[in-house]
């Protein structure tokens, strides 16, 4: 199965050349277990996949250091996978391939909900947040939702102010002393939960 999705991704790569692509790695659903299932997964299928390259085009991309097989993390499926979402967006980054990224809110394992933003574990959304705006991220925020009782526009509202809200008090944070708290534990104890919980009230 490996072999066959990624052979046929790279012939496609291949036949429309210079063209990147993103994968979105999800634990189960439809099937019980899909064959990308988790973030190291989709880095591997990444790799693997441009591996395969042939076109001259494509090789000669990858010799340049382009990313032509990136990736597109979902919130609930990273969660699905009972992985922290700050931490697998920051590993996809760190290869320069966080092509896109889906927001929504998940509760560990279960199916697939898609609620809507901060409704399951906020701290999640607010630390993963965090992290984009630590390595500069300012690529497109995608809302992959599924309101089920609520008009689908309403929705959108509710989903963007939230994530608004989330980024305005990560701007409000003590971003210096945060780091200072980080670098040097020996010198700050206790302060950076004390820090954080201020910025919660």
């Amino acid at each position: 199965m490996w072999d066959a999705f990624e052979e046929s991704v790279a012939s496609a790569m291949d036949e429309v050349t210079g063209m990147r692509v993103a994968l979105e790695p999800k634990p189960y659903e439809p099937a019980p277990n899909n064959i990308y299932r988790t973030t190291s997964d989709g880095l591997m299928a990444c790799r693997d996949v441009e591996n395969r390259l042939k076109s001259p085009e494509n090789r000669k991309l990858l010799e340049q250091s382009f990313c032509l097989v990136g990736m597109q993390p979902e919130v609930g499926h990273i969660r699905m996978g009972f992985e922290d979402v700050p931490y697998a967006f920051s590993r996809i980054a760190r290869e320069g391939r966080l092509a896109h990224t889906h927001w929504n809110s998940q509760p560990l394992g279960n199916y697939d909900q898609d609620l809507n933003v901060g409704v399951v574990a906020w701290e999640q959304s607010e630390a993963a947040l965090y992290a984009l705006k630590i390595i500069g991220y300012n690529g497109y925020f995608g809302i992959d939702i599924n309101p089920e009782r609520m008009d689908v526009l309403k929705a959108i509202e509710i989903n963007t102010k939230v994530m608004r809200i989330m980024n305005d008090r990560i701007d409000r944070l003590p971003h210096e002393k945060i780091l200072d708290c980080y670098f040097h534990p020996d010198e700050h104890r206790g302060e950076l939960e004390v820090i954080l919980a201020e910025a919660r009230r």
